[in-house]
């Protein structure tokens, strides 16, 4: 294997928006993975693609790309819906895979890949990257090293940008059976970084509504029907006995970011960002401990995996998670979230979504 991971990535346009403004930085800056290929839906655009980002290789046919010996791992960046063909595709080649979140358009997709990739016996990444977080790292240690003490409760919001209007290109996350809308992403980030901090959900109540029930095309000048939800709230009890609430939301004006606080006998914990957990903006941390006054808290450097020179902002916790991708391919240890990870959480949102059709309380797992 060469010094650096070989890598393949799959939805290389250099039109892409979140591609753009998170991986490609990020593996251009990387000193543990190198972008060796890239893959597109066109030969024109992979070519594009190639001499844009200084790749190797440029392919059109994402199982051409898995099956070259020029690669020796894959990451699958395009919208949901599309993430089962090439995630197998690199499993079937025996190629270690890193896949964005979530993991399939349902649970049924994501308990395939993670079963096959077992059988395979090769390394997998789901992109929850709140759990690289340098700022949620150091309140999961906090809480395991007895700040708060007992912890009785938590609170979390996540309030995100929903437009009531855009172009027809970027309304297709309105259908709820594609899989991609606030309860799988902004609610599935946020649900992730509670339970990695604090532990899993024991019993939850919930409600998961559609709150804005059309959207205006700006280029077909017509509304369009909207079936997925733009609303969660989950209330319940934590396998550890502490009491805990979240609200996830997409509104039209002035979200107000990211906010989790947790509660314990001996003291306060409120972390805060202006958009979501996982996003790669170093999250405010601040805390008490036997006073009514918070105080921040230096986050350690010993959670920070990548380079000084890094870039900041949607990059860096993409970057942390390749930096252990990385460590997980040369030394078989796997520290990041693996698509079992992801196969959990997808049940779990299923559960929420079931508890809130039922308009019943449910126990989980």
């Amino acid at each position: 294997m060469a010094d650096k991971i070989r890598l393949g990535f799959v939805g290389a346009n250099v039109n892409s928006t979140w591609s753009s403004q998170s991986h490609f930085p990020a593996l251009l800056a990387s000193p543990d993975v190198e972008l060796t290929a890239v893959c597109t839906t066109r030969p024109d655009s992979a070519e594009e693609a190639r001499q844009h980002f200084g790749a190797k290789l440029a392919f059109h046919d994402f199982e051409s790309m898995a099956s070259s010996p020029e690669i020796d791992a894959v990451a699958v960046v395009v919208r949901v819906p599309a993430h089962y063909g090439p995630t197998k595709a690199a499993i079937d080649a025996g190629k270690h895979v890193y896949t964005e979140w979530p993991l399939g358009r349902n649970t049924a997709e994501a308990e395939e890949l993670s079963a096959l990739a077992r059988a395979k016996g090769v390394q997998t990444v789901c992109g929850l990257q709140s759990r690289v977080s340098p700022a949620l790292l150091y309140i999961k240690e906090l809480i395991e090293t007895g700040y708060v003490g007992e912890v009785l409760s938590c609170h979390v919001t996540t309030m995100r940008d929903g437009a009531l209007e855009r172009p027809s290109s970027r309304t297709w996350q309105r259908d709820i059976n594609l899989g991609a809308n606030t309860l799988t992403i902004a609610n599935g980030h946020v649900i992730d970084a509670l339970q990695f901090v604090l532990g899993n959900f024991k019993r939850v109540s919930c409600m998961v509504t559609t709150q804005v029930k059309q959207i205006y095309e700006t280029d077909t000048k017509q509304f369009v029907d909207v079936t997925a939800p733009d609303n969660v709230r989950v209330s319940g009890e934590l396998e550890r006995g502490a009491a805990a609430s979240v609200h996830v939301g997409a509104v039209p004006w002035a979200g107000a970011g990211f906010r989790m606080e947790i509660y314990g006998r001996e003291g306060t914990i409120v972390t805060t960002g202006s958009v979501s957990s996982q996003r790669g903006e170093m999250l405010r941390v601040q805390g008490t401990q036997g006073t009514q006054e918070l105080e921040d808290l230096s986050i350690p450097e010993r959670f920070v995996y990548v380079p000084d020179d890094f870039p900041r902002g949607d990059p860096f916790n993409v970057g942390q998670m390749y930096t252990l991708f990385a460590e997980a391919i040369r030394t078989g240890e796997n520290r990041l979230p693996t698509f079992d990870t992801a196969v959990e959480l997808h049940r779990f949102l299923d559960t929420i979504k079931s508890a809130s059709d039922k308009g019943t309380e449910l126990t989980v797992g």
